[in-house]
């Protein structure tokens, strides 16, 4: 999922970029009447648009995919090791993981070290309040679902209605 949020990402995000060079074209059209030259002119932009947005999307999802990968990585060390799964462990994993971005971005160390330390507080600031949103949905989710056992409920939607008549059809 993250590799696909960041080709979209990547790719739209190179498609913007090279909107402004598309004046740059229209001039050197203008500036010539010779039809094979400008269908030339045309068919250069074109594929080095293409190009472009290709290159910004392969990029775009590789980097989301890391990020991703690391995070849903450490969270699943941290759940192992620690032996539970709660708002720590998300938090956790994404301070590292921010923290680790912050330590590859470009410059000196004195920079890197501040993107490190930024990283990591944001991190664990943004993921601290979402991991305990998550845990308490499942939570709710687990207490409706015991609910349910205990009071002889049945899943009326319409997929679990569906699967109730193909079972009823397989047994006879």
């Amino acid at each position: 999922m993250g590799v696909l949020a960041g080709i979209l990402y990547g790719g739209s995000k190179e498609a913007a970029a090279s909107v402004s060079k598309d004046a740059e074209v229209m001039l050197k059209l203008g500036s010539t009447t010779d039809k094979r030259e400008q269908y030339q002119l045309m068919r250069d932009a074109m594929e080095k648009r293409f190009l472009q947005v290709a290159r910004g999307s392969i990029v775009g999802g590789v980097r989301l995919g890391i990020f991703t990968a690391t995070f849903y990585g450490l969270l699943n060390l941290l759940a192992d090791s620690r032996g539970v799964h709660d708002a720590f462990n998300v938090a956790g994993a994404g301070s590292a993981t921010a923290a680790m971005f912050g330590l590859i971005l470009p410059g000196s160390l004195k920079w890197r070290s501040r993107n490190v330390l930024l990283g990591s507080a944001l991190g664990a600031g943004i993921c601290f309040p979402l991991g305990w949103l998550q845990i308490k949905l499942i939570e709710k989710a687990n207490d409706q679902i015991l609910r349910s056992d205990r009071t002889g409920e049945t899943n009326t939607s319409a997929v679990g209605a569906a699967i109730e008549r193909l079972e009823g059809s397989l047994k006879k």
